[in-house]
């Protein structure tokens, strides 16, 4: 079977503190519930500065400047801790400051949706001429409007403002008078996914051997959907990322299904790429702004700052087998089927032994596990525990129940086969997705052999079942020959071999029958 190949990944965490009080969904419950809450108060005063967020380890982890066993040399809690020397563009993305991203919201706009002051796109204009990825889009910023329009439209039309250090530099405006799937607040939520995903993609081009123009099929991913009010999810962040980077030749679609939703998108890809309906297929998430401070209440009430500040996005390019990058093997899919069982080691079991039995595979056999990745700096002050580690340990039990460990082994095999977390709570960037860029490396210039991505879901948060979701997949190390061919032919020449060799050998036979019959 010839397998497809993950060729590249690339990583963007994009730091907006003031979408946190304006867009969080915890923060807009709060407004509407208790107004006057100390939480409110003190919100604007418990942000980290954009450097602090270049600063934070597991931050420099998530763009490829450092890779997650790094985290183990820095005692916890992490957020008081600042890697020297740390820099804004890593080996697979960058961490953008927020006004860079108010305009690159605007620069994705073809609706004239997004209106920025005047001063603030001179200003951010000078900023984007120096970035390597977008200084040709500066263009579409345009001259700006007067502030005074900018405030007749949050006042009278119920546009959603755009805050930058809390002063208001644009905003951005409801796309439809009475549909409230096109509402202002909507809109801005749908504009940080596709401005996100973008720059994802865009770094992703600029990481790997393809121009836009050969990316053929596009899948989006995150946790938002778009639509109006006849199809509220009905899309497509998919195909305007793709026009939003020119993929002219490329078209493609939405999957969501939670936090689960990544891993059912490589699933989809792999299949693409190998059934031959497309050569290259770009997996792609923008930022889910919702996720935006949802755990800053109990971080504050522990002194911490607000951890969750950063929209995270991500792009990851599946090809045709090139016989050098890692391969999927798409014949070992797990999966959380409806009669699994919702217990935890049942979900598990169903994501990790099943595809490794049909493989052939011990559970030590492969080299890392990319699970869950959440932050444990973000979740165990929450009172959530450590996530990644609770996984760990859950497959660590199975290896003991398929007596591939000894029990006394556990912690062992967490360490060596585990990694621990780093990524923000952004929902479709908890699952293996965020190891992908490490994993590739580490299966080519590496030691590895296989790693296992897994992704879990809750579907039960849209009140349509009670049932769990999970996909998993395996990578492995390129073989470097291409299944379909043997002795360095293809099928297709044998073919013709075979078939040259059949009419010689008929031709010779004719001969000699011609011969003994004269």
């Amino acid at each position: 079977m010839d397998y497809p190949v993950v060729k590249g990944a690339a990583y963007v965490l994009a730091h907006v503190p003031d979408m946190v009080i304006q867009q969080g969904v915890v923060q807009k419950i709060e407004k509407i519930t208790n107004p006057d809450s100390e939480y409110l108060k003190k919100l604007s005063q418990s942000f980290r500065s954009y450097e602090e967020a270049v600063q934070y380890p597991p931050n420099q982890v998530y763009i490829g400047n450092m890779v997650p066993e790094d985290l183990r040399q820095y005692p916890m809690p992490w957020y008081e801790k600042k890697v020297k020397n740390a820099e804004r563009f890593g080996k697979y993305g960058e961490i953008m400051p927020q006004d860079e991203f108010i305009a690159l919201m605007k620069i994705s706009d073809v609706f004239d949706s997004v209106v920025l002051d005047k001063k603030f796109t001179d200003m951010i204009k000078a900023k984007l001429y120096t970035h390597q990825l977008l200084k040709e889009d500066v263009i579409k910023l345009g001259e700006g409007e007067d502030f005074l329009e900018i405030q007749t439209a949050i006042q009278q039309q119920n546009a959603q403002p755009l805050f930058h250090q809390g002063n208001i530099v644009g905003c951005v405006k409801r796309a439809d008078d009475l549909d409230e799937n096109l509402a202002s607040d909507i809109m801005l939520q749908n504009f940080t996914v596709k401005a996100s995903g973008i720059l994802a993609l865009k770094h992703l081009l600029d990481k790997v051997d393809i121009q836009a123009h050969e990316i053929e099929y596009v899948l989006e991913c995150s946790g938002a959907a778009c639509g109006d009010m006849s199809q509220r999810g009905g899309g497509n962040f998919a195909k305007s990322i793709a026009e939003g980077v020119g993929a002219i030749n490329a078209s493609g679609s939405d999957t969501k299904a939670f936090c689960a939703a990544p891993m059912h998108a490589l699933v989809e890809a792999a299949a693409l790429v190998q059934s031959g309906i497309y050569k290259n297929v770009v997996v792609v998430a923008g930022g889910a702004i919702g996720k935006l401070g949802f755990n800053s209440k109990e971080h504050m009430n522990k002194n911490m700052p607000v951890l969750e500040d950063v929209l995270g996005s991500f792009a990851v390019l599946v090809s045709k087998n090139d016989g050098i990058h890692p391969v999927i093997r798409t014949d070992l899919i797990g999966k959380h089927a409806v009669g699994t069982g919702s217990s935890p080691l049942a979900v598990i079991s169903s994501l990790v032994s099943t595809p490794l039995a049909k493989g052939n595979y011990k559970t030590t056999d492969i080299d890392k596990y990319s699970v869950e990745m959440q932050n444990p700096d973000i979740t165990i002050p929450a009172g959530i525990g450590d996530i990644p580690e609770a996984n760990y340990k859950m497959i660590a039990a199975l290896a003991v129940q398929r007596k591939e460990i000894q029990p006394k082994d556990v912690s062992k095999f967490t360490f060596n086969h585990g990694i621990p977390g780093w990524v923000p709570t952004q929902g479709h960037i908890f699952s293996g997705v965020p190891y992908i860029g490490f994993a590739i490396k580490e299966l080519t210039s590496g030691s590895f052999h296989a790693v296992m991505l897994i992704g879990k879901g809750s579907l039960f948060l849209g009140r349509m079942t009670n049932l769990f979701d999970g996909v998993s997949l395996i990578l492995e190390r390129n073989s470097g020959i291409d299944e379909k061919t043997v002795g360095g032919f293809t099928q297709e020449e044998i073919k013709y071999m075979i078939a040259e060799m059949m009419e010689d050998f008929a031709s010779r036979l004719l001969k000699e029958r011609s011969d003994e019959n004269a």
